[in-house]
């Protein structure tokens, strides 16, 4: 469970996610990675570039921070330290009880990131240069996919988790195995 607890702290080493734009116009792909509390290029000036050609299509600009910058953070943290507590406890009901919380705060964060990636890319600034319709009429919408990849007009967008999801998903791996690991022994006293 101390090991459950603590290999969540990956997220503010490492990025959480990766979204590339692939293009014939693009050699190198477009791309940037999202941290726990910021977003970074994949190359130099690549979220300067996405914000240029977004800007055509009335997306937003990508912003420098949200708010979750600082929620998502603070979360880490606080389940870092209850993790140690219950580590240190040495109850293996309650690894059950952070294991189903930390599930619970993932899908969530999840959630949060396919809600802004829907807003990102349909909440569209109507007077664009540029307006792309759907066959049926309807206003068309670039949203990246949440996880795979997505042909976007001549863009082949890719998304995927980085090294700190895998951080998040082995601690939280580890939660359910030490809740399984306890309750088995805990049949054998």
């Amino acid at each position: 469970m101390l090991i459950a607890a603590i290999l969540p702290l990956g997220l503010f080493l490492f990025p959480l996610w990766k979204i590339t734009l692939e293009a014939p116009q693009y050699p190198t792909p477009l791309g940037m990675y999202i941290h726990i509390n910021d977003f970074s290029d994949a190359n130099p000036h690549d979220i300067k570039n996405i914000n240029l050609m977004n800007h055509y299509v009335g997306m937003k600009y990508i912003p420098e921070a949200i708010p979750e910058f600082k929620i998502f953070p603070a979360g880490i943290l606080i389940t870092t330290v209850i993790g140690l507590i219950i580590a240190f406890k040495g109850n293996y009901k309650w690894f059950l009880y952070w294991f189903i919380l930390m599930v619970a705060l993932s899908s969530a964060g999840l959630y949060d990131f396919y809600i802004w990636e829907h807003d990102y890319g349909h909440n569209l600034d109507p007077k664009a240069i540029m307006k792309f319709t759907n066959p049926d009429g309807t206003q068309m919408g670039f949203q990246p996919p949440l996880f795979g990849s997505k042909d976007i007009l001549n863009f082949r967008a890719h998304s995927y988790p980085r090294l700190g999801a895998l951080f998040l998903g082995l601690g939280i791996a580890s939660g359910l195995i030490a809740y399984l690991v306890g309750k088995k022994n805990k049949k054998t006293t």
